[in-house]
């Protein structure tokens, strides 16, 4: 079950969850991973520190890669618990806010230099409370992101869709901020490492910017789009919309690249075809 689908995100992380994600070195790993890409795609400066804006902060582990790189950073959550951690225990450098992103990005317009967020953006597309509207809650926050960050800022979004449906809906509030940009798709035919990442431009029109390339270890893949829609997300993983021969072929050239052994090496007329069932 998805954690959002479990509880409240204020009370999925809470004492103990916090605990976890401050003490498990799997979690702390991927955390920083993610983290290190969706600041590498900000694309900062060099010669002199950034202000970041870190959505979704948690106990501050994302945080932590931002000072690592000489970066300074202010974070908002809305779990106390975690917040709690990254304060008492974590000692992070950055100033953190206890607040719901669904109600809005409430600071001074134009202070930050760029955005990330992981893993709390799909959180969003859920109804928690009586009155909560996913739609409205995504616009509120995309409107209020696109006001605090300056002319020309990036924001990069670690999230993981539920469906195609989802990360419509979630690209089209995007859209109707004010932003321009595209998802990028790290590792894209892996179960495990595959990555979503939600590239914005503030402030910039579409082709002014391009979106950064997803990383691959197969040969050809999509990972990025030039614009935000619906159907590039769902080819950009493989051949979702293709015939089943071809899907059969792809899996198994998948499988031949990985070293694995498949039925039959070549593809013939027969391969992938339906056959009738035996009376």
């Amino acid at each position: 079950m998805r954690p959002e689908h479990t509880a409240p995100p204020e009370v999925f992380y809470g004492i103990d969850e916090a605990k976890k994600y401050s003490r498990n070195t799997r979690i702390m790993e991927i955390q920083a991973t993610m983290s290190d890409r969706a600041i590498e795609m900000l694309c900062l400066p060099e010669d002199k520190p950034s202000l970041i804006l870190d959505i979704g902060c948690g106990s501050g582990l994302s945080g932590e890669c931002l000072s690592d790189q000489g970066h300074h950073w202010v974070g908002m959550d809305i779990s106390e618990a975690m917040l709690d951690i990254a304060v008492s225990e974590r000692e992070t450098d950055g100033d953190v806010q206890l607040a719901d992103m669904g109600q809005g990005v409430h600071y001074r317009a134009g202070v930050f230099d760029g955005a990330i967020s992981i893993s709390a953006v799909q959180w969003l597309c859920n109804a928690d409370k009586k009155g909560h509207s996913p739609p409205k809650r995504l616009y509120q926050f995309f409107k209020t992101l696109y006001s605090t960050l300056r002319h020309g800022a990036r924001a990069v979004l670690q999230l993981y869709p539920e469906t195609p449906d989802q990360m419509e809906l979630i690209m089209y509030q995007a859209t109707r901020a004010g932003f321009s940009g595209g998802v990028v798709i790290d590792y894209p035919n892996s179960a495990k490492a595959k990555k979503y990442y939600l590239c914005l431009f503030a402030g910039i029109q579409q082709g002014q910017a391009q979106v950064p390339a997803g990383l691959s270890d197969e040969v050809e893949t999509a990972q990025n789009t030039d614009r935000m829609r619906t159907k590039d997300f769902r080819n950009a993983g493989g051949l979702k919309n293709g015939t089943r021969k071809q899907k059969v072929i792809a899996r198994k050239e998948r499988h031949l690249r990985k070293g694995k052994t498949t039925n039959h090496s070549e593809n013939t007329k027969y391969t992938g075809r339906k056959r009738r069932p035996k009376f």
